[in-house]
């Protein structure tokens, strides 16, 4: 059975980051650089974004860090880190997911913390500790594979305006953030990507549709 561990020092990457966040994900990064060295690369260019070139960001840089999360994660967001809504959206499959998500984490003993058991962070600390393959190989090919990539659409720039149209809609303003680094997320994502590409033999499936499930499902609820 593939060893998965490498998954929990990985969803460190995707938790709100905190002042020694730059330190966090360069021990990622040195992490993966022996054995995946192509996501190695893409953390390391996420790494260049960061503000400031120490290990520790000053109260200034960790506010700065802090929005472009909350930009591109949870408020006038680019894209969410929670799977199951990447992939249904308000669907009753995601509450079926959910259930389902809920009793593996209970039975692996992984916390959840405040945050839903189909979010990234709790979905990868899972993955490092879920000891069923078959179950790892099928949750990996039909869900979070497929979530990641739509993930990663979402930072091209079209998608990106086709949101802020909608944005633009419902909030009086959109929150100011700075240009340079306003989709770095999508740099930690491919890298992640890049990890499970490598370690599972992932079946072609269907084309996932052009159209944004994100997009879509936050509309519906905004309306």
């Amino acid at each position: 059975m593939l060893d998965c561990s490498h998954y929990a020092v990985l969803a460190t990457v995707f938790l709100h980051p905190a002042s020694e966040f730059p330190r966090r994900v360069r021990a990622v990064e040195d992490h993966l650089k022996a054995d995946y060295p192509a996501a190695a690369e893409r953390l390391g260019a996420f790494i260049d974004l960061l503000p400031g070139d120490g290990d520790v960001l000053s109260d200034e840089e960790r506010d700065s860090v802090q929005e472009l999360f909350t930009r591109s994660f949870e408020v006038q967001a680019i894209t969410t880190l929670d799977v199951g809504y990447v992939m249904f959206g308000d669907d009753y499959k995601r509450a079926e997911l959910m259930v389902n998500l809920n009793r593996e984490h209970r039975e692996a003993g992984t916390e959840c913390g405040t945050e839903l058991p189909d979010h990234l962070p709790n979905v990868l600390q899972l993955l490092a500790v879920w000891k069923d393959p078959a179950l790892v190989m099928e949750f990996v090919q039909e869900i979070l594979h497929p979530a990641l990539v739509r993930m990663i659409e979402e930072f091209d720039d079209k998608r990106i305006e086709q949101r802020n149209v909608l944005y633009r809609k419902h909030y009086k303003t959109l929150i100011d953030w700075d240009p340079e680094r306003s989709t770095m997320y999508r740099e930690a994502l491919s890298a992640l990507l890049l990890v499970i590409e490598s370690d599972f033999t992932l079946v072609e499936g269907e084309p996932l549709p052009e159209t944004s499930q994100f997009l879509s499902s936050i509309g519906r609820e905004m309306d």
